[in-house]
């Protein structure tokens, strides 16, 4: 049996593939080890994982996460994984590599993540070839719903969000300013709070015009500081992974054509994609 898992900031998509590779699905929180320790994510997914899993019977743990960025943040995670499956091989990627297997297979092409956090690629079919840095939330992450939240969260503070608005986001929440700050720059998460409100821009409907132009200049930020720096960027379909990319798709569709990409897929979730490319390459092997 073995598991393969997609680990964003905010969640972690699981499939337990058996030997007949039959899948069972099942949900975590996400571990991004630029905000928790192997302790947390320990504790986390010893009270997180179904109790039923044969934890005994895992020889293989393919864990693809946010924030894996090098050596040491992957151990972070790895060492937390190894505690909960001790018997299993456990091997630790970049959530960007799931999302190029995902959605281009063995197949080179352009790869990106909009979710709470964002990131880009160019990959040849194997690995990732080229990747410019999104520089996280508090200095990039441009597209990403950290980033929409954070202009939201902003208008609201100062006063400059619509009225209309602002009334049913009070109503929503019950935050108050100085409520918000604390949240940003005392407590844990902030990325995963700010994006949390991106939820509120998809579903407003009092001022369309407002919660589209938010949008709408997070995925222009997006495709002029990171997308159009790759070379030939437009050579390339736009494919892309994520909740932000997903709901938003049709303002995306429209960003990726004024830059002249077409767009190839646009997908919520990895997971289905990125467990049918290990049960390829299982088989491949075999």
């Amino acid at each position: 049996m073995i598991i393969i898992a997609d680990g964003g900031s905010t969640k972690t998509n699981w499939c337990l593939l058996d030997d007949s590779n039959k899948k069972i699905y099942f949900n975590t929180e996400g571990y991004n080890p630029y905000f928790v320790d192997s302790d947390y994510i320990v504790a986390s997914l010893k009270k997180g994982l179904p109790s039923d899993i044969p934890f005994e019977k895992i020889t293989e743990v393919n864990y693809y996460g946010a924030g894996v960025h090098n050596e040491e943040k992957a151990k972070i995670v790895e060492e937390a994984i190894q505690v909960v499956f001790p018997t299993a091989k456990v091997e630790v990627g970049h959530d960007l590599l799931a999302a190029a297997r995902a959605l281009l297979g063995n197949e080179p092409g352009f790869a990106a993540i909009l979710g709470t956090g964002t990131n880009s690629c160019i990959y040849d079919g194997k690995e990732i070839t080229h990747n410019i840095d999104s520089a996280a939330y508090i200095l990039g992450d441009e597209g990403s719903g950290s980033y929409i939240g954070k202009k939201l969260l902003t208008d609201f503070i100062r006063g400059l969000m619509p009225k209309d608005v602002a009334d049913v986001f009070y109503e929503t929440y019950k935050l108050s300013p100085d409520e918000i700050m604390d949240n940003v720059y005392t407590k844990p998460l902030a990325n995963r709070f700010c994006a949390s409100f991106s939820k509120f821009v998809y579903d407003n409907n009092v001022n369309i015009h407002y919660t589209r132009k938010i949008v709408d200049d997070a995925f222009e930020a997006f495709f002029a500081n990171l997308v159009s720096k790759y070379p030939d960027y437009q050579s390339y379909t736009f494919n892309c992974i994520g909740s932000v990319g997903y709901n938003f798709r049709n303002v995306l569709e429209d960003k990726a054509a004024q830059y002249g990409m077409k767009v190839g897929k646009i997908l919520r979730s990895p997971i289905d994609d990125l467990v049918q490319f290990h049960i390829n390459r299982s088989q491949s092997v075999a």
